[in-house]
Order: structure tokens, then C-alpha cells, then sequence
């Protein structure tokens, strides 16, 4: 499988690196600079999940998860993790490949981690700033801040939040951010959506993104 995508997706025009197993990967990935990782949740030694973690340590590059069993509790491990999206083994190379572009567009929303740059480029050329509180969103420089610190989020973290910012106080159902942030059509998973807010409530503060039960989430004013 891993021979056979690294063919695929390099027809597609995509510089590919592979790794067998998890610690080979982690070095490889420390060694380079890579636009997008995709990782098993079955490697061998240290496996995806733990993979993801150990990145998140230190990168805001976007992360897809790739596993067998589509609705078990790997998907949620995976994007508690930090990963951003996933898709079910077997999957087809251009639902993959549609996957990877989604990601690698959000990722121009990516700020600088602490201490790195940023991941991706072609940022807005122009925005305002929106205050929330002690939350500060300047959407010109995509940086956040609350109470004057500096907050790193993942490009699909940071594109949720904006899309929460420019609808304040409006009920955003899960079907709706999952086709306008993860660009999924009627069939996505809406478990995406409830992990990633869990994630950045614990970013930007518990109390700033409300549960509407039956319908979806509602960001405060």
C-alpha cells in the first residue's frame, strides 16, 4: 500500500517520502520540511497516533490520518491527537488526493507555531482585527492571541475559529462547517467537527464556543 500511493501520488506531481514504520517517520520528518503528512494508524513501533503526537510537539503542519476501521474509536484517537482530517482504508487515490488539497489550502491559513514558521503561504494581504474578550484575532497576520499570549493553532483549528469569528452569536449546524472548513459534501463525518471544537475550546477557552444541542455550535459575541 505504501509503495502504491507513493506511485499514485507522485503521478498527481507530489514529492513523496515514505516510512515503514513510525520512529523511521519521525526521523524523516524531523530531518525535512514536508507541506503534509499522511499517516496509518497501524504503523509498526511507535504507530500513527503516537506519531501525530510527538509532531504536535512541535509542528502545525497538517496531519492526515489513514485508517482501517473508518467508525472505530481509531478515528477519534487520531483526531484527538491533533490530526486533522482521516479517511477509511481501502480508499480510492483520488479520494485521497481530494482529501490532501482540502488540507493544503487550509493550511494557508496557518500562523507560525512558537519559534517556527509558518505552514503554507499566501496569507490574506489584508483583514481586521477582532476581539472577543481577551481573545484577539488579527485575520491580516492570521495570529491569535488571548490575554496577550500568543495561541498556536492548526490550520484546520485556525480556519474553524475564523469561520466562528465572522458568524458571532449564529448557529453554525456540523453540515455547514464541514462543507465550508473541511470542504466535505452531505456525507462527511460529523465527529470531525466535534473533536476539532473540543480542541480548540481547549485553546481559546471552554466558555467561548456554545453546544446547541441537535443543531450545532454557536461562537459568543
Amino acid at each position: 500500500m505504501r509503495r502504491s500511493f507513493s506511485v499514485a501520488l507522485e503521478r498527481y506531481g507530489y514529492q513523496v517520502r515514505a516510512a515503514a514504520d513510525g520512529l523511521t517517520g519521525l526521523e524523516v520528518f524531523r530531518e525535512e520540511d514536508f507541506d503534509l503528512l499522511i499517516l496509518d494508524v497501524m504503523l509498526p513501533g511507535l504507530d500513527g497516533i503516537g506519531l501525530c503526537r510527538r509532531v504536535r510537539e512541535t509542528s502545525l503542519v497538517p496531519v492526515l490520518m489513514m485508517s482501517a476501521r473508518g467508525d472505530g474509536l481509531d478515528v477519534v484517537a487520531g483526531l484527538e491527537a491533533g490530526a486533522d482530517d482521516y479517511v477509511a482504508k481501502p480508499v480510492e487515490t483520488y479520494v485521497l488526493v481530494a482529501r490532501m488539497r482540502s488540507l493544503l489550502r487550509r493550511a494557508t491559513y496557518a500562523p507560525a507555531p512558537p519559534g517556527g514558521p509558518a505552514q503554507g503561504e499566501g496569507r490574506p494581504a489584508a483583514g481586521d482585527v477582532l476581539e472577543f474578550g481577551d481573545l484577539r484575532i488579527d485575520t491580516a497576520g492570521m495570529e491569535v492571541s488571548l490575554a496577550g499570549r500568543p495561541v498556536a493553532l492548526t490550520p484546520t483549528e485556525l480556519k474553524l475559529l475564523l469561520e466562528f469569528a465572522a458568524h458571532p452569536g449564529i448557529v453554525l449546524e456540523r453540515h455547514t462547517l464541514l462543507r465550508d472548513v473541511w470542504e466535505y459534501g452531505w456525507d462527511g463525518d460529523s465527529r470531525v467537527v466535534d473533536l476539532c471544537v473540543q480542541r480548540l475550546r481547549r485553546k481559546v477557552g471552554r466558555d467561548r464556543i456554545d453546544t446547541v444541542r441537535g443543531f450545532g455550535y454557536k461562537f459568543q459575541r
